[in-house]
């Protein structure tokens, strides 16, 4: 039993040292940072006052950059206002109105704090809109019992979620069908390790269609990164409901489940509601964000710079072939593949030691706040690291 009063040494269970660096536990290890003090634009400061060039970015959370300003003062406005009351507050709508213009599939949304939360209000206005229970799902969709195969789930919950295979058009055709009129809904993440191809895309929507079932994009990581609008912007293919979370309020915490108004219009038949739901605080974060995002091409600076990473990551794996298996993700959220734990292990550690925290697994995020010459710092690091282990 160790000493820490948070059990797991944090409550975000990804962030943990071994987590992201592999090896000793907690406090073990003083070679590797362990707890934050500070963080500013692409750049954190670890409680030893060392400085690192972050590419972790809250696990997706921050697009902007940590601290944006004009973020921070719709915050500190929300604060002074009282951050929280009676009433529902005039913030929640004009996000809401905001999110609907810029995203129109999303014609109606309800505001959470979390991703998991949201995910799972989505499962239950699906089951809500079609009398069924089955759920498919494809990707990670949070720690609910809904889709978990945990210890504490209960069997019967257990055998209500099968997983869909990404990708895998004919494999996806068959399962919705096998399921038919048992299945209320197909919940996926559009994009896992690659992009989805447009005929399984095509097919999720299609037979979703066929056999009455709704289909959910979970764009918590894909939201206001590949588009505003996440995968579905990009894609072209519109789901029925839509879940945002993480950069949607710039790490302030957030979430959102939005989509057709008939089936949105379920929270009236069951029961979706948080006494935090409406806290000033993340909804202004996320009035503000929306519109730096619009108003600085916040999606374009992500491409063009996470597509200067992604060729340097290429070049790594040409170079560095025994060590480095291939390059997973796309430009906005990319991450090498590594021959062996123990090399995934030493190149976190080497790049955090040259004061880089650079993800052994998925995703690395740039932001808005991340450059050329910043990535180009961050590859000569990379080559260093991975030449001193060849």
């Amino acid at each position: 039993m160790s000493d820490w009063r948070v059990p797991g040494f944090t409550s975000t269970a990804s962030l943990r040292p071994d987590a992201l660096f592999g090896g000793a536990e907690p406090g073990e290890d003083a070679g590797v940072p362990e707890r934050m003090v500070r963080a500013s634009g692409c750049r954190v400061w670890d409680a030893r006052g060392r400085e690192y060039v972050d590419y972790v970015m809250a696990l997706g959370a921050v697009a902007l950059g940590y601290g944006y300003p004009d973020v921070n003062r719709a915050a500190e406005q929300a604060i002074a206002a009282g951050v929280v009351g009676p009433l529902p507050p005039v913030l929640e709508e004009e996000l809401a109105e905001a999110l609907s213009r810029r995203i129109p599939w999303i014609e109606r949304v309800r505001f959470l704090k979390t991703g998991a939360e949201a995910v799972a209000a989505a499962v239950r206005l699906a089951r809500v809109a079609t009398g069924r229970e089955q759920v498919l799902g494809c990707g990670y969709h949070g720690w609910l019992d809904w889709c978990q195969g945990a210890d504490g789930v209960p069997a019967s919950t257990r055998a209500l979620y099968a997983e869909l295979p990404f990708n895998d058009a004919d494999a996806t055709r068959r399962l919705i069908r096998e399921a038919g009129d048992r299945l209320a809904v197909v919940v996926v993440e559009p994009v896992v390790v690659v992009e989805p191809t447009r005929e399984w895309l095509e097919v999720l929507r299609v037979e979703t269609q066929r056999v009455g079932a709704v289909l959910v994009f979970d764009e918590i990581k894909t939201a206001f990164r590949l588009a505003i609008g996440g995968a579905a912007e990009r894609f072209g293919v519109r789901p029925d409901l839509m879940v945002l979370g993480k950069a949607l309020a710039n790490g302030f915490p957030l979430a959102a489940v939005g989509g057709r108004t008939d089936l949105m219009a379920g929270v009236s038949r069951t029961w979706i509601s948080s006494t935090l739901a409406t806290e000033g605080v993340a909804l202004a974060a996320a009035k503000t964000t929306l519109e730096v995002m619009d108003r600085e091409s916040v999606c374009v600076h992500l491409h063009r710079v996470g597509t200067h990473l992604l060729h340097g990551l290429h070049r790594l794996h040409r170079e560095h072939g025994d060590l480095v298996t291939g390059v997973g993700g796309i430009a906005e959220m990319c991450f090498l593949h590594f021959a062996a734990e123990h090399i995934s292990r030493d190149v976190a550690r080497g790049c955090a030691a040259r004061g880089v925290l650079f993800k052994r697994t998925a995703y690395n995020f740039v932001s808005l706040a991340h450059d050329e010459g910043t990535v180009d710092g961050t590859l000569e690091g990379l080559e260093d690291v991975l030449a001193a282990m060849g």
